[in-house]
């Protein structure tokens, strides 16, 4: 999504499933956000490196089984301290049988939308705290 001259919240979105990470991308963008992705993360690392980032969610399901918790970890080291949070695409229905997959139902798509907001606006208020007391202290 190109950014235009609102300055819209930007995400990046780490999972190493193709399919998981484009659907979560379109949700997301839909949204209102504009939204960076990741399949690995090594990658992620790297853009964290790059761009600053308002939220940062990663799958739990990488390369390795640490390495989201790795991004995570890194996404609260860098200097803008992004919101962070841990998603997961990987959950399994029984409802469906033989082990298939459920991304998101049609009903979840507005509480996701509601989590992300808020994971946006909790930060952006912390934010604004900690500027607010360096400011006084200045004084």
């Amino acid at each position: 999504m190109r950014a235009t001259a609102v300055s819209l919240a930007r995400v990046l979105l780490v999972s190493g499933n193709p399919t998981s990470r484009l659907t979560l991308q379109t949700l997301l963008e839909a949204g209102g956000y504009w939204v960076d992705s990741a399949a690995s993360a090594a990658e992620a690392v790297a853009k964290l490196e790059d761009r600053e980032y308002e939220l940062v969610l990663s799958d739990l399901h990488l390369e390795s089984p640490e390495a989201g918790l790795k991004v995570i970890a890194h996404a609260r080291m860098v200097d803008n301290h992004p919101a962070t949070a841990i998603i997961s695409t990987h959950l399994e229905d029984s409802r469906l049988g033989s082990g298939r997959t459920v991304l998101i139902e049609p009903q979840e798509v507005p509480e996701l939308l509601t989590k992300v907001a808020d994971l946006i606006s909790e930060r952006a208020t912390r934010r604004l705290e900690r500027e607010l007391k360096l400011a006084a202290a200045g004084c």
